[in-house]
């Protein structure tokens, strides 16, 4: 692919810069591959989104630079902070006082994610100081998958909603927790205080560049319509500038519009819904969000050790969200069964995962390196496969009128579901 760039730069000169074309065409393959990955084989878009992306970072698309920065951390953050803000919209905190054990749930399987991944990666003799943060990723579910696969599934139910919530949540928890690990890498360890100082410096400015942006948005909506083009294009607009001054201040631009979203659920008087308007900008950054991080993921080195440690950590994660999810049921209103492919729905890992290990790299490069090392693979392999598991769980949990009649070596799997033989009648006859 770089001899093709270079063969390129001698002739076209656009007035935007080369790697916008390559962007602009990469993108189209995208759209192209996740139409065809859904009309043809039943599956979500995002995993022709990843796959194109995915391609091109095996091919040497150098798009994006590693640790990423500039305009394509910005893009990255701000794809993360307009999926996040619609997640926080989708979750009332009254909720939680009717049900705290869905919090004690999120906690306790993102506690035991944690401590699981830490100690099979000291298992392996990995360092402690690549082991934390690598454990810290491990947290992270990627909400912006879940939605797209819900979306694309259409699935609907209690599993779905809980899933949805306790990816969201888990993203919650590692964007604090990670990005104060970031900021004190570099830094001799302080004790308790040093530790936890970093975490409330990171809350702090985000809960109150939430608060600016609910209230923001609050105050528009008293004479703007919900559903205007005008207050698509503000809402949007808003999000971009709290991204860039939560990420100045010493905040998480993600984290900030994931609070935004929960604050605003709660003082708007009217229901909340994400307007239709934005939705072709959202699904552009959405697309270039999935793409930047499957084509900055396939660059990995990969060897032995690095498969080793990456599929050990992708084992012991997934083992570790099912379990936390399922001991975390007494209480909360699911079954084990429930809970077991609530487990699965959480295994995809995407673009927080990435930011967070972007950030490791950009604070500490060498310990950073060896941090990529490990997690590049592992997101790469859970953007794919975990879209892929999530698929299948959501289906298996009786929630996904869409099965996946055109995947020949799934189909058996799915048909096997207790109490679906019409859905699955409905399938097929769709499917012919």
């Amino acid at each position: 692919m770089n001899a093709i760039v270079d063969f390129w730069a001698q002739w076209l000169r656009p007035s935007a810069g080369l790697p916008v074309v390559q962007w602009s065409l990469l993108l189209a393959v995208a759209a192209v591959a996740g139409s065809w990955c859904q009309r043809a084989l039943g599956l979500p878009q995002v995993l022709g989104y990843a796959a194109a992306g995915t391609l091109a970072g095996l091919a040497g698309f150098n798009g994006a630079v590693w640790p990423l920065q500039g305009i394509a951390l910005f893009l990255l953050e701000l794809s993360l902070a307009v999926v996040l803000f619609e997640c926080g919209g989708r979750i009332p905190l009254r909720w939680f006082r009717h049900n705290p054990m869905v919090l004690v749930q999120s906690l306790l399987e993102s506690a035991l994610t944690y401590f699981a991944v830490y100690a099979a990666l000291r298992w392996l003799e990995v360092p402690a100081q690549v082991a934390r943060p690598l454990a810290l990723v491990a947290i992270a579910a990627s909400p912006a998958v879940l939605v797209r696969v819900v979306a694309d599934t259409r699935a609907t139910g209690p599993v779905t909603d809980r899933a949805t919530v306790l990816a969201t949540l888990s993203s919650l928890w590692a964007l604090a927790l990670g990005s104060a690990r970031a900021g004190q890498m570099n830094r001799p360890s302080e004790g308790l205080l040093g530790t936890v100082f970093p975490v409330l410096v990171v809350l702090g400015v985000s809960i109150v560049v939430a608060a600016l942006l609910a209230l923001a948005l609050r105050l528009a909506l008293r004479w703007m319509s919900p559903t205007g083009e005008n207050t698509a294009v503000l809402l949007l607009a808003l999000i971009a500038a709290a991204a860039a001054v939560a990420a100045h201040l010493g905040g998480s631009a993600p984290l900030a519009a994931l609070l935004a979203g929960m604050l605003l659920k709660q003082i708007y008087p009217r229901p909340w819904a994400w307007p239709r308007q934005p939705g072709s900008a959202a699904s552009l950054l959405g697309m270039l969000m999935f793409v930047l991080v499957s084509a900055v993921a396939a660059q990995a080195d990969w060897d032995a050790a690095v498969t080793q440690l990456a599929l050990t950590l992708v084992a012991v994660r997934l083992f570790a969200k099912i379990v936390g999810v399922a001991l975390g049921t007494v209480g909360s209103g699911a079954s084990w069964k429930q809970a077991f492919w609530m487990g699965g729905a959480l295994t995809p890992m995407s673009a927080v995962a990435l930011l967070l290990v972007s950030q490791f790299a950009s604070a500490a490069p060498g310990t950073g390196a060896q941090i990529a090392r490990v997690a590049l693979p592992a997101i790469l392999l859970m953007e794919l496969l975990g879209a892929m598991i999530a698929t299948v769980a959501l289906y298996r949990a009786g929630e996904s009128p869409r099965p996946l009649a055109r995947l020949a070596p799934l189909s058996p799997l799915l048909r096997r579901v207790p109490g679906n033989a019409a859905r699955d009648n409905t399938g097929d006859d769709h499917a012919a």
